[in-house]
C-alpha cells in the first residue's frame, strides 16, 4: 500500500487519529497538508513530519467555507495537485436531548458533517481526473447510538449517508469515497473523557471489557485502515464503511 507522488490533505491532523494518518501517509510516500483549528499544533506536527518528507501546516476551521477554500488553495500552491482528502476533524459534545442547546447541536453538526461536505465539495475540482480518493472518519456511533450523544450520533450517521452519495456522484469522475467507523481509540480526546469520569480506572476496565480483542484501538490502527482505503489496494472499493473497533459493535456494545 504505497502513496508515492501523491498529495493528501488531512483535517484535524495536529494530534490523535489525524496525526497518525498524516504520519502513515508520509511513510507511504505522500506529501501531506496538516490542517487543524489548532494552528500551533498543526505547525508542530508539520515540522516533525518535514524531517521525513514533504509536509505543510494549515490552520483553519472546517466549518468555515472561506477556511476550507483557503486550505485547498494553499495545498495546490505548495504541491501542485491534490490526490487524497481525509475528512477526520471532529468533536464530541455530550448532552442528553433535554439539555441539548441549539448552539451545541449546530456546532456538532457544523464540524462533524458540514465540514466534510464543504471540503468534499471544494476538493472535487482538484481530485477529478486523478483517480482521487476521499476517506471520511465516522464512528461506531453511526451504527450504535448512545445516551447523551444525540448530536454526535446524528452527525456521524449522517456522514455515512453523505459518503454514499458522494461515492455515487463522484464515482463518475473516478473518485472513490469511503468511510471508517472507529471504536474506542487511545487519543487525547479519549484520555480527557476518561479523566473526567468519577473512577477513571474502573471506567477503563469496563471499556476494555467491551472489546473481544481485549484492548482499545491505537491511532495507528485507524491510520492503516485509512491508508488501505486511500491506496490502489482499494481501487474497486467505494461507497462503503470499514468498521475498526475490535469487534465491539458486534459484541453488542
Amino acid at each position: 500500500m504505497r502513496l508515492d507522488n501523491k498529495v493528501a490533505l488531512i483535517t484535524g491532523s495536529a494530534v490523535g487519529i489525524g496525526a497518525a494518518i498524516a504520519e502513515r501517509f508520509l511513510e507511504a510516500g505522500a506529501a501531506v497538508a496538516v490542517f487543524d483549528i489548532n494552528a500551533e499544533g498543526a505547525s508542530q506536527m508539520a515540522r516533525r513530519l518535514s524531517v521525513k518528507g514533504r509536509a505543510l501546516s494549515i490552520a483553519g476551521d472546517v466549518a468555515k467555507e472561506e477556511d476550507v477554500c483557503a486550505a485547498l488553495a494553499r495545498t495546490i500552491a505548495e504541491f501542485g495537485v491534490l490526490d487524497i482528502l481525509v475528512n477526520n476533524a471532529g468533536i464530541v459534545l455530550e448532552a442528553p436531548v433535554g439539555n441539548l442547546t441549539s448552539e451545541v447541536w449546530d456546532r456538532q453538526l457544523a464540524v462533524d458533517l458540514k465540514g466534510v461536505f464543504l471540503f468534499s465539495k471544494h476538493a472535487f475540482p482538484h481530485l477529478r481526473g486523478r483517480g482521487g480518493a476521499i476517506v471520511n472518519v465516522s464512528s461506531v456511533h453511526a451504527l450504535v447510538s448512545y445516551e447523551g450523544h444525540a448530536a454526535y450520533d446524528a452527525a456521524k450517521a449522517g456522514l455515512l449517508g453523505l459518503t454514499r452519495t458522494l461515492a455515487l456522484e463522484y464515482g463518475r469522475e473516478g473518485i472513490r469515497v469511503n468511510a471508517i467507523c472507529p471504536g474506542y481509540v487511545s487519543t487525547p480526546m479519549t484520555d480527557e473523557w476518561l479523566a473526567a469520569q468519577p473512577d477513571p480506572a474502573a471506567t477503563l476496565k469496563q471499556v476494555l471489557g467491551f472489546h473481544p480483542l481485549g484492548r482499545i484501538g491505537t491511532p495507528r490502527d485507524i491510520a492503516e485502515a485509512a491508508l488501505f482505503l486511500a491506496s490502489d489496494a482499494a481501487s474497486f472499493i467505494s461507497g462503503t464503511s470499514l468498521v475498526v473497533d475490535g469487534a465491539m459493535t458486534i459484541a453488542g456494545r
